[in-house]
C-alpha cells in the first residue's frame, strides 16, 4: 500500500504537496482519490486534518458544472437529515445504496461480459469495467468521508 501522502493547504489557499515538493490544484487531488493514492490535508496553521472540507470543495466544482449528479430536490433531502434525529439513518441508509448500487453494477457488468466475450465489442467492456472500478472507489472514497466521525 502507498504511503499516504501529506498535502498542506497555506492560508493564501493553496496546496502543497509534501511528497512531490509542489503546489497542487483541486483536479490534482481529485486524480490521487480516482488513483486510489491515500492523502491527507492540513490546515498549514492550525494542524487540522481539512481532507473533507477539501472532497466537498471538488464534489461542489464538480456540481456547478456539467451535469450534476445530485438535483435540488436531493440536496434539500441532505439538508433535512442533518438533525441530530435521522443523521445516523440517513448516513447508513446512503452508504448501504450506494453498496447496492455498486453490486448491481458489477452484476450487470459480469452479465455484459459474458455476454461479449470474444467479440470485438470485448476490449470495449473492459474499459468500462475499469472506469467503473475507478468510479466506485472515488464514490466510497467520499462516502466514508461524508460519515461523521463517532
Amino acid at each position: 500500500m502507498a504511503e499516504e501522502r501529506i498535502i498542506k493547504k497555506y492560508p493564501n489557499r493553496r496546496l502543497y504537496d509534501t511528497t512531490q515538493s509542489c503546489y497542487i490544484t483541486l483536479n490534482d487531488v481529485r486524480d490521487l482519490v480516482l488513483k486510489e493514492l491515500p492523502f491527507k490535508v492540513i490546515d498549514r496553521q492550525s494542524g487540522e486534518d481539512i481532507t473533507r472540507s477539501i472532497l466537498l470543495q471538488i464534489i461542489m466544482e464538480q456540481e456547478s458544472g456539467g451535469q450534476p449528479l445530485f438535483s435540488a430536490e436531493i440536496l434539500e433531502q441532505f439538508i433535512r437529515n442533518y438533525s441530530d434525529t435521522t443523521r445516523k439513518g440517513f448516513t447508513e441508509y446512503m452508504a448501504q445504496s450506494v453498496h447496492l448500487f455498486n453490486q448491481q453494477q458489477a452484476a450487470m457488468q459480469e452479465q455484459m461480459h459474458k455476454i461479449l466475450a470474444g467479440t470485438p465489442l470485448d476490449t470495449w467492456l473492459k474499459v468500462g469495467e475499469q472506469n467503473m472500478q475507478t468510479w466506485q472507489k472515488m464514490q466510497e472514497s467520499i462516502l466514508s468521508n461524508l460519515q461523521p466521525k463517532k
